[in-house]
Order: C-alpha cells, then sequence, then structure tokens
C-alpha cells in the first residue's frame, strides 16, 4: 500500500509518520526506531516513505556508515549515521537506546534490504522493546521475498534458512535435517560456496528435487536459474558466472512426488556413471548427488556389471 502524500513532520518530535505516536509533552515523551529496508541493488526501489524516514530522524544507525552515505548522498541527504553491525557491543546498544528514551528518532539500515534478515539488528530492536520505546516497520525490498516470488515454486508457505554453515559437516548435516521439510526452503549462499553447497543439496534432498539460484536480484546482471538440484549443481560446477554475486537459492519442499521420482533419477543416474566409472566409485557418486543409500547402489550396479 502506498501513502496518499508525504507526512508532515513535526519539528519538536521528529517523526516522519503520521502515524508515530504523540504525545502532548514532547520532552518526556521517547522518540521512535524506525526499521527501515533499503534497495539490494536498484535504486529506484527506495520508496519515497524510506526516503522521507531517512532524512527526518536524528540518526541512522547503519551496517556500514560508507555505504549508507553513499545511499544518502544519492538521495541528496545528509543526516547523522552511526554504526550497528555484527560486532557491536551492549553498551553501544544502550547508548542508543537512552537516546531514543531521550526522544530522539532514529532509522536502523543495513547494507541492502531489509533490517535483521540475515542482517544485524536484532540487539538493538530487541532492547528498543524492551524499553517500551515503539519501533516501526518501513518495508520495502528483500532479497529472499524477491527470489522466492520468481521460483516458480510453491509460496504458499515457505522456510527462511538464510546462511548454511560454512564448513561442510556441519552443512550437510543441516541439510539432512532438512530433508523432510514440506515448506519451500530458502537460503543465502556465498558465491564461492555455491557449487558445493548445491551438490550437498542434491545429495540431502535429491538430485531431482527442484530448486532456483537467483544472483544480483535488480541489478544489471540479474539471472535466475530454475533446473533439478542435480541439473543446478552441474552447472555451477561449469558455469562460473552463476557464482558471482549475492545468491539466493529456492528449493522445492518434500512431497510424495519427489519422493517417486528420486529412485528413478539414482537409477538412471547410477547407469550413466558406470559408463565412465567402475562400480564403487559410480555409486558413491551416484548416492552424494541423489541421497540414494550407497550400498544398494553398488548391488545394483555390480548386479548389472554380471549381466
Amino acid at each position: 500500500m502506498g501513502l496518499g502524500g508525504p507526512a508532515r513532520v513535526p519539528d519538536t518530535a521528529r517523526r516522519p509518520l503520521a502515524d508515530a505516536p504523540v504525545s502532548s509533552s514532547p520532552q518526556s515523551s521517547p522518540g521512535v526506531l524506525y526499521v527501515v529496508a533499503t534497495p539490494i541493488g536498484n535504486l529506484g526501489d527506495l520508496s519515497p516513505r524510506a526516503r522521507e524516514v531517512l532524512g527526518a530522524v536524528d540518526l541512522i544507525a547503519a551496517e556500514d556508515t560508507r555505504h549508507t552515505r553513499q545511499l544518502l548522498q544519492h538521495c541528496g541527504l545528509n543526516t547523522a549515521l552511526t554504526s550497528m553491525h555484527e560486532h557491536t557491543d551492549a553498551r553501544k546498544v544502550g547508548e542508543l537506546v537512552e537516546r531514543l528514551a531521550g526522544g530522539e528518532s532514529l532509522a536502523l539500515v543495513s547494507d541492502a534490504g531489509t533490517p535483521l534478515i540475515s542482517d544485524p539488528g536484532f540487539a538493538l530492536v530487541a532492547a528498543a522493546r524492551a524499553a517500551g520505546i515503539p519501533v516501526v516497520a518501513v518495508p520495502g525490498p528483500c532479497a529472499a521475498v524477491a527470489a522466492v516470488s520468481v521460483a516458480g515454486l510453491p509460496t504458499d508457505r515457505f522456510a527462511f534458512e538464510g546462511f548454511l554453515p560454512a564448513k561442510a559437516a556441519a552443512r550437510r548435516a543441516r541439510l539432512q535435517e532438512l530433508k523432510a521439510e514440506p515448506r519451500t526452503l530458502v537460503f543465502y549462499e556465498a558465491p564461492h560456496r555455491l557449487a558445493e553447497a548445491l551438490v550437498d543439496m542434491a545429495a540431502a534432498f535429491g538430485a531431482a528435487r527442484r530448486a532456483s539460484v537467483s544472483r544480483e536480484l535488480t541489478k544489471r546482471f540479474e539471472t535466475t536459474y530454475t533446473d533439478t538440484l542435480g541439473a543446478l549443481a552441474e552447472r555451477a560446477g561449469q558455469d562460473s558466472d552463476m557464482s558471482r554475486g549475492e545468491i539466493v537459492v529456492v528449493v522445492e519442499g518434500e512431497s510424495p512426488e519427489t519422493q517417486r521420482t528420486v529412485g528413478g533419477d539414482a537409477e538412471r543416474m547410477l547407469r550413466i556413471l558406470l559408463e565412465e566409472l567402475p562400480p564403487a566409485q559410480a555409486a558413491k557418486l551416484t548416492a552424494r548427488l541423489t541421497g540414494a543409500r550407497r550400498g544398494e547402489l553398488y548391488e545394483r550396479a555390480v548386479e548389472w556389471a554380471r549381466k
């Protein structure tokens, strides 16, 4: 929903939004903490309301002040900035809450997208809530939601998983925990880990599970690849462009249909690999890519080899 027109900003309370709490005693009334979504790439996605808020608050708490300063300069704004990142200590959070309690209004932003969605800011929002300070969302871009909307996978229910563990063993363990999840799954992934993450997803969920990989959403080289996990894993290992930029992976949830197709796909993959590899290696690779049991695959491979 859009606003009917620019909100009037009371100079005394410095509250940019008409629906923000108003007190007849401005000196004793707390300020407002605005959680402001910023563009994930295309600066045209900054809403008029977000721009108005960023220009009207007393201070902006930013993940990277240098990055946010560029956004403000683009908008012709010169609002004061302070840092708020994953290493910000409790003392800094307390200082910001004191300023809010004293009547100042603050905006919280991340480098891109909606704050707190795999980005810092939770400690400040939680502390402000605990202190009884109003917290108001100024919604806008979010890479996870954008990727889900174009993936072509079920959107009635989805689970946001954020970043998987960086270490392979922990990542594979987490994927095994999600194997039977019926909802569409949404992951953020670092470019240099995409290929191996897709291989691990194919192994855990089955190579036939449908998925999409979106990179550089809203930017010049925006691309969304849609295919099975097995095919996407293979492509990521060959196409270096696929692993460039900011990446969101969306994976189909478990369903009776995916359960029925995994066995057939594993068998077809095993037959193809047996043309080039001995049974043990073919079974090992097929198990890794499809999630099928390695022992059963090996037995089948040996049986075929005898015929």
